[in-house]
């Protein structure tokens, strides 16, 4: 019987160095997007998957991030004393209930693969998702990617990249995937190198910050020998399991915005302000009013 996906993994432990000094003091996943933090999306779409444990491996300088998720009774009660009645459902509804939330701190930052292995006290022995909350990807459809990829999860039981067509001179800043053949936005997995130069790169496929992952990488994270910078890179550990069983690759859809580049940031800014059901038509009309 197939292990429903129960679990999804949050790193959110990195230093955030290209936001400096915006992240000195506060974590880039707290970064807003119009009114809601990079992470309450991440989040959002893996509760829209199914998912009821989220697990964060978090570092010094993150106690925003459970902050966040937690209860504020002392805001609660203001809100609740000026009767802004709207305000106190959002707060209160930050999360469902049913979910649950649990924080593991990585002592060194060790690399992607290293948070992933954090985790493995949490997950056990379940396939797991793992979410780059500063990797925003807007779904027209509603339903986010995270689903699209539970979806394909089980139809096939064996663990999937979310991976995007990007640019050939920019396949130095990605693990890139070599993939047989895509159906349905689907394939089979045969290499995945990264970072590789552009005349390098096996293809244009690069993995972005979604990922399902069968148990068994968590052996092979702890067989896998730091890298560059003494981190241990989690697209070795992929690389090995690939001798043990199929890893597949899905061409999500939907819009990324990465948000750990400023550009990407304000990008995102922009095009969620623009479709905010409350902001839109008026930032609409004052970026053209900017344009004359």
């Amino acid at each position: 019987m197939t292990k429903r996906i129960r679990k999804a993994v949050f790193p959110v432990a990195g230093l955030g160095t290209r936001f400096l000094p915006a992240t000195k003091a506060n974590p880039k996943e707290m970064l807003p997007v119009v009114d809601k933090p990079l992470v309450q999306y991440a989040a959002e779409e893996a509760v829209r998957a199914g998912i009821e444990v989220l697990v964060f491996v978090t570092g010094r300088n993150k106690r925003s991030i459970p902050d966040h998720f937690d209860k504020a009774y002392e805001l609660e009660t203001e809100l609740q004393a000026k009767g802004k009645q709207r305000q106190l459902e959002e707060v209160r509804n930050i999360l469902p209930s049913g979910v649950s939330c649990i924080y593991i701190r990585q002592a060194e930052a060790l690399g992607l693969g290293h948070a992933v292995m954090c985790a493995e006290p949490v997950v056990g022995t379940e396939p797991f998702a793992v979410v780059l909350a500063d990797d925003l990807i807007y779904d027209s459809e509603g339903g986010g990617v995270l689903s699209q990829m539970v979806e394909r999860y089980d139809r096939h039981v064996t663990s999937i990249l979310g991976v995007q067509r990007v640019p050939q001179e920019h396949t130095d800043r990605y693990g890139i995937v070599a993939v047989n053949e895509m159906r349905d936005r689907i394939g089979a997995v045969e290499g995945i190198v990264e970072k590789p130069k552009p005349g390098d790169a096996p293809s244009n496929l690069g993995v972005v910050g979604r990922y399902i992952l069968n148990p068994g990488i968590f052996n092979k994270l702890k067989q896998t020998r730091p890298g560059a910078g003494g981190e241990i890179q989690l697209t070795d550990a992929i690389a090995a399991l690939m001798r043990d069983e199929p890893v597949m690759a899905y061409e999500f859809q939907g819009k990324r915005y990465d948000c750990g580049d400023k550009l990407g940031y304000l990008q995102a800014t922009v095009e969620y302000a623009l479709r905010h059901p409350e902001l839109g038509a008026d930032f609409q009309e004052y970026l053209t009013g900017l344009e004359r």
